[in-house]
């Protein structure tokens, strides 16, 4: 039985990033994907900008670039059609420059990312699914499954890293998932082209029944991402569902004009969900088997190469000590959750406040008069200001204080940003 220092399962951000940093540290790493590349996968498609110094430690942000992917500026949130404001992403201090989000389709970053992995000493092994872990006195010791032709194999590792996603192994052989229940949300995705957008930014609209996210990918062509709770949707169908929602909203509507979609749309179900950690040694959740923050606080590429990033170091740990235990793994989970905790919390906050329409209207006419504060809080979504600026008592009294402010002008000191070219609001 052929055996490694780490098995990766999944090839998607989480597995390609934990593969490239494991591989920096030479070690012996397999990574096991079921599908053939390139894959589709619903995604928002725009990428945090704190991402781009981890695509520059794993050595694909030259190659991203080559691509000329679109770059955007910031955010636009509307509420219920009354309230909007816009805000470019604040510069980062210690970058010293503009910050920008890589806007770029999943099956063009993710087939880049595998490339890169193939390049690397990594054995790749596509068409491999993972049936089921080996297990030696109660530590995960490899993997067993089946390839693309039906043949059974089995893997043996030091450690296994499931990159594997919400549908991955671990959750389900070790039951470690729990989903929103009836309170779900479902995700509603499809590309649409002959759109031409006010600007290159990442467009939030919020009214019922759920919300949008509408990134821009190409020339003309955008990425509309759809949210609701899973029992909104109706019998007439899917699409047709699909497409009335989201040009039941004048400001999308007016956005979208011209465009329409040229794929069907795709569907994730029980978007957001929670993981317990596993209890056994011997492996590693990574990305969205790790769990899945709602998308509305940010896209969760950053968080799948931030988690792997923590986890390779752990590997490292724990293969210099030869130490695969729970308990010693259990640091890596120790640390995830210290490192995202006030980020869930501030998704958690805003889930509240976004199906609340009087007061997310006044929330949002609020921050397009303080635009310090709305600078703060896009930072937090663009995961390089600490979500604890946001998550404070400090924000709260200053948001308070600029609510019963009302209808007065914003400060000679704050920055004024010019508002989205949109059609009317709502009375």
């Amino acid at each position: 039985m052929k055996s490694y220092d780490i098995i990766i399962i999944g090839g998607g951000p989480a597995g390609t990033s934990a593969a490239l940093f494991l591989a920096k540290k030479g070690y012996q790493v397999a990574l096991l994907e079921q599908s053939r590349f390139p894959r589709d996968k619903v995604c928002g498609e725009f990428i945090s900008p704190a991402a781009d110094a981890i695509f520059s430690e794993l050595g694909v942000l030259e190659a991203i670039e080559s691509l000329h992917p679109l770059r955007l500026k910031g955010v636009v949130v509307s509420a219920y059609e009354q309230s909007v404001f816009q805000r470019d992403y604040p510069p980062a201090l210690e970058a010293g420059r503009q910050m920008t989000s890589l806007s770029v389709e999943r099956m063009v970053l993710d087939h880049l990312m595998l490339d890169r992995v193939r390049q690397s000493p990594v054995e790749v092994k596509e068409g491999f699914k993972v049936t089921d872990f080996l297990f030696d006195n109660g530590r995960v010791c490899g993997v067993s499954g089946r390839d693309e032709s039906k043949t059974e194999f089995k893997l043996k590792a030091r450690i296994v890293v499931d990159a594997g996603g919400r549908n991955s192994i671990s959750l389900r052989r070790l039951n470690l998932k729990s989903d929103s229940g009836r309170n779900g949300k479902i995700a509603f995705a499809a590309h649409w082209e002959g759109v031409r957008l006010p600007g290159n930014y990442c467009y939030m609209h919020i009214s019922r029944p759920g919300y949008t996210g509408i990134a821009p990918t190409g020339e003309g062509r955008v990425n509309v991402v759809l949210v609701v709770d899973r029992k909104c949707p109706s019998v007439s169908g899917v699409d047709v569902f699909y497409r009335q929602t989201v040009l039941g909203n004048s400001l999308r509507r007016d956005m979208l004009c011209g465009g329409e979609p040229v794929e069907k749309v795709r569907i994730v179900d029980s978007l957001s969900y929670s993981v317990r950690p596993p209890q056994c040694g011997g492996l590693l959740l990574v990305g969205d088997a790790t769990g899945f923050v709602d998308p509305f606080t940010g896209e969760g590429i950053y968080l799948s190469l931030r988690s792997s990033q923590l986890a390779a170091g752990m590997v490292a740990r724990a293969l210099d000590a030869s130490d695969f235990s729970k308990d010693w793994l259990a640091n890596y989970d120790r640390l995830r959750r210290q490192e995202f905790y006030k980020k869930i919390l501030l998704s958690r906050i805003l889930q509240r406040l976004i199906y609340s329409p009087s007061l997310c209207i006044r929330v949002v006419k609020t921050l397009a008069r303080q635009q310090e504060l709305a600078g703060l809080l896009v930072g937090v979504i663009g995961d390089y200001v600490p979500a604890g600026q946001v998550v404070s008592f400090g924000y709260l009294m200053r948001l308070l204080s600029g609510w019963l402010a009302g209808g007065s002008a914003p400060s000679p000191s704050d920055p004024v940003v010019s508002q989205p070219q949109v059609s009317r609001l709502k009375n």
